[in-house]
């Protein structure tokens, strides 16, 4: 009996010690804070389908406040939209005058 008590104990883990088995298992879950900011100036439809539309947005808050950046944007959108961006350091590249067929 008392082997028994001893594998007992061997198998609770020390960080699970007084908390229910469902808590220990729940992990947090974090997700990064979104930025505003408002479409300015359609530019064009991008991508390789012409599924993207790239526009010219001000940002409205966080540390880069009034910056005009470029974006790609997926779905769609329209002059006055709020757009939430994850990240506003990464700018799109600026779309080329050439179209199909044009060397």
């Amino acid at each position: 009996m008392a082997e028994e008590n001893s594998k007992e104990e061997k198998t609770e883990k020390p960080e699970e010690k007084g908390k229910k088995p469902e808590e220990a298992k729940k992990a947090a879950v974090r997700f990064t804070p979104g930025i505003p900011a408002s479409v300015e100036e359609l530019i064009g439809r991008t991508g390789t389908r012409g599924e993207a539309i790239q526009v010219r947005c001000k940002i409205l808050d966080g540390r880069d406040i009034n910056k005009v950046i470029r974006r790609n944007v997926k779905g769609p959108v329209q002059l006055g939209d709020i757009l939430m961006l994850r990240e506003t350091e990464i700018e799109a590249r600026q779309l080329t005058k050439g179209g199909r067929g044009m060397s």
